[in-house]
C-alpha cells in the first residue's frame, strides 16, 4: 500500500472537486445531509469563523460534544487553518475538564448542550466564571491563561459564548485566500489531533497525532474492509475517540464514501438507520451488537445491504460473531487493535478471514507498519508462544505525548519502536 501525502483538508478539497453532488454526511433521524461540496463550504465558513475570532496555526481547538453534526465540521475546520484539534470525551466531569483545559493549553473550546446526565454549559459557566463577565473573545482567565474563546456548538444563545451561526457570520469578515494561504503552509506531518489517553498509568497524556498518521491509518483501515467510494457506514461510535474519528471518518474520506451518523448509541436507532440508508458498513463494541442482535424489534428490519464493518475493544465470543457475520450479514467484518498512541490501528484481521480467526486472534499487522512481541525485561523478540510487550514501528507511530519528553522517550525507544507498555 502507498502511503498518502494529503492533509485532511486537501483529502476533503478533493473529493469536494471529484464528486461535489455525492452525498458525504447524513443524519438519518434529523433529515439532514450534506453533499462533498455543501461540507466543504460549512467547512470553509466555520474556519474563516475560527480566524476572525484569532484563532492561529498551531493553537488548540477543544471539541466537547456527541455526534452532533458540526463535530465533523469543526474537525475539517480546524486542520484546514493548521489548528490542532483536542478531542474531549463527553463522560468528563468537572476536574477532568479542568485538568485537559490547562494541561492541552485549550484557546477556544467548542461545546454543545451536554451528554447524558451531564449538563456542559452550566459545568463550563461553573468552571469558568469569567465567560459571564467578560466580553467574547477577550476571555481572560487566571486559571486558564491560554482559553480566548468559547463556542456552542448549536443555535442557542449563551452569555460570553459565540454560536455557530454567529462564527460563520463573522467569518464573512475574512477573505477566501487567508485560508488558502495557511493551507499553502501546513505540511502533512503537522501534528492535526491530539487525545487524551484513559490514564491508567497516571494523568492522562495528550496524544499527538499527524495528518500523515490518521489519513493513512484510516486509509489501511477501509482496504483491509475492502472499501469503496460506494460505502456508506453508520457511525454510532464516539467522535471523540480514534474509533470514530480515525477508523471511520479517515477510512470513510480516503475512499470518498459516505458517512451515516447517529448521535449517540440507541441500538433500534441504529437498525432504523442501516435498513433507510441502506448502509454497507457498521461499528461498534461486542456489547453493542449483542445489543442490536438482541432487540426485541430486530427481525422486523432489513439488514441484507451490510456487508462489513469494526468490531474492536473487547474479544467477541465466536457464536456473537457468528450472529453478526450471518443475521446482519457482515461477513466481511474485521476486528481491529491498537491504541491511541499508534493511531490507533496496528493489527486487524481481513475481510476475507474465517470467524475463528476473528474471534481467537487480533489479526496481522498494517500495510507499512511492523509489529513485534518482545520480552520486557530483556527487549528480545518473543519465540511462538510466550508472553510479551506488543511492539509497533511505522508511520502510525504517535508524533509524541504533548509537553512530555520523558514519557514520550519510555513509549518510543531509539530505533523507532513504539512500546505498547
Amino acid at each position: 500500500m502507498e502511503l498518502l501525502n494529503y492533509t485532511l483538508g486537501e483529502m476533503l478539497e478533493k473529493w469536494a472537486f471529484e464528486t461535489p453532488d455525492k452525498k458525504f454526511i447524513i443524519y438519518p433521524d434529523r433529515n439532514l445531509k450534506f453533499t462533498y461540496r455543501q461540507f466543504n463550504e460549512r467547512v470553509n465558513n466555520l474556519a474563516k469563523g475560527l480566524l476572525y475570532i484569532g484563532v492561529k496555526p498551531g493553537d488548540k481547538v477543544g471539541v466537547w460534544a456527541k455526534n452532533v453534526p458540526d463535530w465533523t465540521a469543526f474537525m475539517f475546520a480546524t486542520a484546514k487553518i493548521g489548528a490542532i484539534l483536542v478531542t474531549v470525551n463527553t463522560s468528563y466531569k468537572s476536574t477532568e475538564l479542568e485538568y485537559l483545559l490547562q494541561d492541552a493549553d485549550i484557546n477556544t473550546l467548542c461545546l454543545a448542550d451536554g451528554y447524558k446526565e451531564s449538563d456542559f454549559v452550566k459545568m463550563v459557566y461553573k468552571l469558568i466564571p469569567e465567560i459571564k463577565e467578560n466580553a467574547r473573545g477577550n476571555l481572560k482567565s487566571e486559571k486558564f491563561p491560554e482559553l480566548k474563546n468559547i463556542v456552542f456548538i448549536g443555535q442557542e444563545k449563551h452569555r460570553g459564548m459565540y454560536n455557530t451561526a454567529e462564527l460563520i457570520l463573522l467569518g464573512n469578515h475574512v477573505d477566501d485566500f487567508e485560508i488558502e494561504d495557511i493551507s499553502k503552509s501546513i505540511n502533512c506531518h503537522d501534528v492535526v489531533n491530539m487525545q487524551y489517553t484513559s490514564g491508567t498509568t497516571g494523568f492522562p497524556k495528550g496524544v499527538m497525532l499527524s495528518h500523515h498518521n490518521i489519513i493513512n491509518n484510516g486509509y489501511a483501515t477501509g482496504e483491509c474492509m475492502k472499501f469503496s467510494s460506494k460505502e456508506k457506514v453508520l457511525i454510532c461510535v464516539p467522535l471523540f475517540h480514534c474509533f470514530g474519528c480515525v477508523l471511520a471518518m479517515c477510512a470513510i474520506i480516503t475512499h470518498g464514501a459516505t458517512a451515516v451518523f447517529n448521535e449517540e448509541f440507541d441500538p433500534l436507532l441504529v437498525l432504523a438507520s442501516v435498513e433507510k440508508e441502506k448502509c454497507t458498513a457498521l461499528y461498534g463494541v461486542p456489547t453493542m451488537f449483542i445489543a442490536e442482535l438482541n432487540h426485541p424489534m430486530f427481525d422486523m428490519f432489513d439488514l441484507s445491504s451490510l456487508r462489513t464493518g469494526i468490531m474492536a475493544g473487547a474479544p467477541c465470543p465466536i457464536e456473537i460473531m457468528n450472529q453478526v457475520m450471518v443475521k446482519m450479514n457482515m461477513r466481511d467484518i474485521i476486528i481491529v487493535y491498537g491504541l491511541t498512541e499508534s493511531s490507533p490501528g496496528m493489527t486487524a484481521t481481513r475481510a476475507h478471514n474465517p470467524p475463528e480467526v476473528k474471534c481467537t486472534t487480533v489479526g496481522f499487522e498494517y500495510p507499512n507498519v511492523e509489529v513485534k512481541i518482545v520480552n520486557p525485561d530483556t527487549g528480545k523478540e518473543c519465540k511462538t508462544g510466550e508472553q510479551g510487550e506488543i511492539c509497533c514501528r511505522g508511520y502510525n507511530v504517535m508524533k509524541g505525548y504533548y509537553k512530555n519528553p520523558e514519557a514520550t522517550k519510555n513509549a518510543i525507544d531509539s530505533n523507532g519502536w513504539l512500546h505498547s507498555g
